[in-house]
């Protein structure tokens, strides 16, 4: 089979494809037949090298959530699996490939009506924006900054926010075309990168959701009313400054409260939940999986360019 592998640590020109013999399922996991695999922001982290010291190394595969039909299952594995399309999370890597194993416990049923280019858009980033909200402890009538909310968990961030009851969704991008798109998924205050601008914004927030990090994370504790949470989800834009936390105690009397969020925190039972809540209200119309682009695997090193541009709006899906 075709798969894409770091062949060398740096920019996206590092990806090459190989050729691999066909996987076989072990004991507890099944094989699938990949139709779509969604390109992640930790993918190009991965292939940066910026992970090496966390075990990565040069041939490693990318990619951690597809989706397709299965072929065939290991050891007691109920083969009433084989022939159903199913969303997978493959872990750290494995998915840039024509076919790829995963355990019985990651993978998830897809309901009619949602494709397999909506499942992997929806899949990890759905799962991590609704528990990042529930660890902000987010409630209806609440004010709702999306921090980086262009790419796909800002995006799936906003629509659940607005959907959950927020009183207000304001949404910090690059550019008033993408404020636009994000007012048609439910934000309603569009500001630029450092939270500035948005006609009638809210003076502050109760919870902001973070994707970014990096230097200019701690001026956003300023944007927080009292009692307000700022949960982390992501960091794209690198480590925030060691000392941040100066900024909330200098801030004692107003109450703020920061945690990180990984979903590797998450019980598998509550993701697996979550997750066929979110693809049957998709399946639905109820909410939308935003695709930037569909490429082909041969295409990663593109995919992974357009990433480090900082022009996705949505996910990349790559299809063997």
């Amino acid at each position: 089979m075709k798969a894409i592998v770091i062949r060398a640590f740096g920019g996206p020109e590092g990806l090459a494809a190989v050729d691999l013999p066909d996987p076989a399922p072990a004991a507890g996991e099944v094989l699938i037949a990949i139709e779509a695999v969604g390109v992640g922001g930790v993918d190009t982290v991965i292939r940066s090298g910026a992970l090496a010291a966390y075990g990565f190394r040069e041939g490693f595969i990318p990619g951690s959530e597809v989706a397709g039909t299965v072929t065939a299952v290991g050891d007691g594995v109920d083969t009433s699996w084989i022939g159903r399309r199913v969303w997978a999370f493959t872990g750290t890597g494995g998915g840039y490939v024509e076919r790829a194993v995963a355990p019985v416990e990651r993978i998830l049923p897809l309901p009619n009506g949602l494709p397999a280019i909506g499942a992997v858009t929806l899949g990890s980033a759905g799962a991590v924006a609704h528990f990042g909200l529930r660890q902000a402890r987010f409630a209806p009538r609440e004010a709702v900054l999306v921090r980086g909310a262009a790419g796909s968990i800002g995006i799936m961030a906003v629509q659940l926010a607005a959907r959950g009851g927020a009183a207000a969704v304001g949404v910090t991008t690059s550019s008033a075309e993408r404020g636009e798109r994000l007012r048609r998924l439910g934000a309603t205050h569009v500001l630029d990168r450092s939270g500035e601008g948005g006609e009638d914004a809210p003076a502050g927030y109760d919870v902001i959701i973070d994707v970014v990090a990096g230097e200019d994370m701690p001026s956003f504790f300023d944007r927080l009313n009292p009692n307000g949470r700022m949960v982390v989800v992501g960091a794209v834009a690198g480590q925030p400054p060691a000392d941040f936390g100066t900024r909330i105690m200098d801030a004692f009397q107003r109450s703020l409260s920061f945690a990180a969020f990984s979903a590797a925190t998450v019980p598998s039972a509550d993701l697996r939940a979550v997750r066929g809540e979110l693809f049957t209200a998709a399946g639905r119309g109820e909410i939308e999986a935003v695709v930037h682009d569909v490429l082909s695997l041969d295409e990663a090193v593109l995919a992974h360019r357009k990433m480090d541009a900082g022009e996705v709006f949505g996910r990349i899906v790559l299809t063997p």
